[in-house]
Parts: C-alpha cells; sequence; structure tokens
C-alpha cells in the first residue's frame, strides 16, 4: 500500500487550530496530512511515525466512512483523550 504524506495541509492547520496544537499530523485515509512541520521532521520523530501508521490502520480495517464515523462518534462520547482510537495510536507508539 502507497501512504501519501502532505505537507502544509489546510486540514491539518484546521484540526491544529481545534487542538490548541502548534504542530498537527492527521490521517484520511492513506494520506498523512502535515501541517507546521516538514515532511523531513515528521519522518525523523518514529513515534509520531508509529502513531499515524496505527490510524492508517484503523482507516484499512473499518473503511474510510465507517471509521470516520465510528472516531467522530468515539470522540463526542470519550473526548479526543479517551478516544479508543487515539488511545490504541498511543500504544502502537511503543512498539
Amino acid at each position: 500500500m502507497r501512504i501519501r504524506i502532505k505537507e502544509n495541509s489546510l486540514i491539518a492547520r484546521m484540526a491544529a487550530w481545534k487542538l490548541k496544537s502548534g504542530r498537527m499530523a492527521i490521517v484520511f485515509g492513506k494520506t498523512i496530512y502535515l501541517h507546521n512541520v516538514s515532511r523531513e521532521e515528521f519522518l525523523e520523530n518514529q513515534r509520531w511515525v508509529k502513531h499515524e501508521l496505527e490510524h492508517i490502520r484503523q482507516y484499512r480495517r473499518y473503511g474510510l466512512i465507517p471509521f470516520i464515523i465510528r472516531y467522530l462518534i468515539e470522540n463526542a462520547k470519550n473526548g479526543y483523550s479517551n478516544n479508543k482510537y487515539e488511545r490504541q495510536a498511543r500504544t502502537a507508539e511503543e512498539y
């Protein structure tokens, strides 16, 4: 599977604003969108890369639209930090 990385992304910029973060990576499907971080900087951070790759696996497991729906419901119920998909991605950072 081919994974794309898109720098200077508007969608990542909006997510950074929403989460009050200086830098952001966000995944849709098999593309990682970056804001305020270069591709090289992102790829040097193994934990961050592993985190985003777990989200790509989640998209593959559930499908694009079903995963987005699941993610948003989980976020609404439990918040971003306690979202089970974010917890899975944080766990993936360790391996």
